[in-house]
Order: structure tokens, then C-alpha cells, then sequence
């Protein structure tokens, strides 16, 4: 049976600025802001949630079906999804539209701006999820407004266990939706900005949304991860890196060891550590789906990273 991941398939553009936005800012002109960053570096790469998720999760073997909704210029994704063996059978194109696009100006302290055309992801709706598809466990990602409300209650009606990670998408959402997301997800996957926000939006605290689900994961960058589960806070590590390169597509990296995770029924801390590795493993490397590795480099990496043998 396979992983579902509902979200964005997108074409990134990924740019570096050599310096720090905070230098080229004055916070008591923002209300006027006028600013450009000249920026050397530029990749175009593929991307979006769905995409990144996949892909993390097809070199740890793992059968993923990712659905998403695209535009007339698929083409070039579609052949390098045709490459990796990726499962293409809920990726469906939407006429007259561009595939979601996104721009990211990334500094020297891992601060990004970001600009994001949703193009065909709004229609991403169209895309059902039913009884016949032969999946045991789902994530609902960043994706258009009502697809996320409508795939939720979807895996919720067939009883299919799944993440909710609202992601930079969560403030599309009001109070009374995003408690009912909270509500019928299983687990829960935000970083610690979103979490605050999430708590703020829906009026809940952390420990009033961790006693609603499975388990709530909280990631803290370079100070690691939380996960809240059965009552008990787990402190996950970092995994050492040599250089970080790139930290786009790190989150979408972490979920993909998640979701591995309680597919195989590991315990949380070794759930949470291989996501902590496949985060080290792409942040060493620019874009988001050029890391490359076999699961024995995996295991052996992580052998080294946590002083723990990770039997799979």
C-alpha cells in the first residue's frame, strides 16, 4: 500500500542573496518599503511539497502516490518524474494554466522571501480521494484552500490515518477550520513559527493541540524537533552536516521520514531522528530533489549521526 501525499507540484525558482536582508531593511521604513536584492546565484529547480515528499520517500523505498493538479507546462517535471519512478496516476493537468510557481530569495542566515503563483494548485479540489485507492496512510500539505478542507474530510470518511501540515498555507484558514482539522487529523507537522500561529488562529494552546492528535511535531531548525506524543515531549537532535548549502525543501525532507516512520510502526524517536537525517542529507545540497542516496548509505549515516544501528 502506498503513502498519499496531497499537495503542490511547482516549478522553483531558487535565488541567493550574498548578505543578510536585515542589512538592507530599515524597520521604521517598511511602511514605504522599497527594496532590491541583487542576487548572483539562480536555479530553476522542481519543487513543491508534493514532489519534494515523493521524491524523499522513493529513495527510502517507500511506494508514494502524490496527488496534485498541474499546468500546460508540465512537460519537463513529468519526464523527470517518469525518471525517479514515481507514481503519476493522481497528477492530472488543468487546462489554461500555469503549474504553481514559486520564488524564493534565500540570505546568508537562512531568512527566505517568498513569492507564489498557485496556478493550477487552485483547482487541485478536482482531485478525489476514494475508497479504491490502495493507500494506508496519507499527508494533507500546502495545497489550494479547498482541497486541503475537502481531502481531510475525505481520508477522515475512509478512516485513513494522515498528517496535517498546513504549512505557509495555514493562514488561509480561519479558527473553526483549522480546529476541525486538528480534530480529524492523526498527527500534526508544523515549524515553530507555525506553531505559534496556529495557536494563536485557533485559539488553542500547544498542549490543548497535542492532546488532540496522535502526535504533534514541532521542528526548531538548527535546535532540533519536538514531538509531543502520549502524553510525553521527545528533544530529536539535528543530525550533523558538513556544509548547509540550501535549506529549501529541508521541511518537506523531514516530513518524508515522518510519514516512513509510522508507516513501518518505528517508535517516534527513530521516526523523528530519520527525519532529522533526511533534512541534513538535503540541506547539503541545492534545490530541493538533487540529494541522492541508497538506503544503506541512509543507515549507515545514520548509525554515525545518532550512535543507534536503524533497522528497516
Amino acid at each position: 500500500m502506498s503513502v498519499l501525499i496531497t499537495g503542490s507540484m511547482a516549478y522553483d525558482t531558487i535565488m541567493v542573496f550574498p548578505d543578510s536582508f536585515k542589512n538592507h531593511i530599515i524597520p521604521e521604513k517598511v511602511h514605504i518599503l522599497n527594496v532590491c536584492f541583487l542576487v548572483p546565484e539562480l536555479r530553476k529547480e522542481f519543487g513543491g511539497c508534493a514532489g519534494n515528499i515523493a521524491y524523499n520517500l522513493n529513495m527510502l523505498g517507500e511506494s508514494s502516490l502524490p496527488m496534485a493538479t498541474v499546468g500546460e507546462d508540465f512537460k519537463p517535471y513529468r519526464k523527470w518524474l517518469k525518471k525517479c519512478g514515481t507514481n503519476q496516476q493522481c497528477i492530472i493537468e488543468i487546462d489554461d494554466t500555469f503549474t504553481a510557481q514559486a520564488y524564493l530569495t534565500t540570505d546568508m542566515d537562512d531568512n527566505q522571501i517568498i513569492a507564489f503563483h498557485p496556478g493550477a494548485m487552485n483547482h487541485a479540489h478536482q482531485n478525489k480521494i476514494t475508497d479504491s485507492m490502495d493507500i494506508s496512510l496519507a499527508i494533507v500539505a500546502p495545497d489550494g484552500k479547498q482541497a486541503m478542507i475537502e481531502h481531510a474530510e475525505q481520508l477522515h470518511e475512509r478512516g485513513t490515518p494522515f498528517f496535517f501540515d498546513p504549512g505557509q498555507g495555514l493562514p488561509m484558514f480561519n479558527a473553526d477550520e483549522l480546529k476541525r482539522f486538528i480534530t480529524i487529523a492523526d498527527y500534526l507537522v508544523v515549524n515553530d513559527y507555525e506553531s505559534e500561529m496556529l495557536s494563536k488562529n485557533s485559539g488553542l494552546s500547544i498542549d490543548e493541540i497535542a492532546s488532540m492528535v496522535d502526535a504533534l511535531i514541532i521542528t526548531r531548525g538548527a535546535k532540533g524537533s519536538e514531538i509531543y506524543a502520549s502524553g510525553q515531549k521527545l528533544d530529536i537532535p539535528v543530525a550533523p552536516i558538513s556544509t548547509a548549502v540550501d535549506p529549501t525543501g529541508c521541511g518537506d525532507a523531514f516530513r518524508a521520514g515522518l510519514l516512513y516512520g509510522v508507516k513501518h510502526q518505528l517508535d517516534w524517536e527513530t521516526s523523528g531522528r530519520m527525519a532529522a537525517l533526511l533534512g541534513a542529507i538535503k540541506i547539503e545540497q541545492h534545490g530541493t530533489q538533487n540529494h541522492q542516496f541508497s538506503l544503506d548509505e541512509f543507515k549507515s549515516r545514520y548509525a554515525k549521526s545518532f550512535d543507534h544501528e536503524l533497522t528497516l
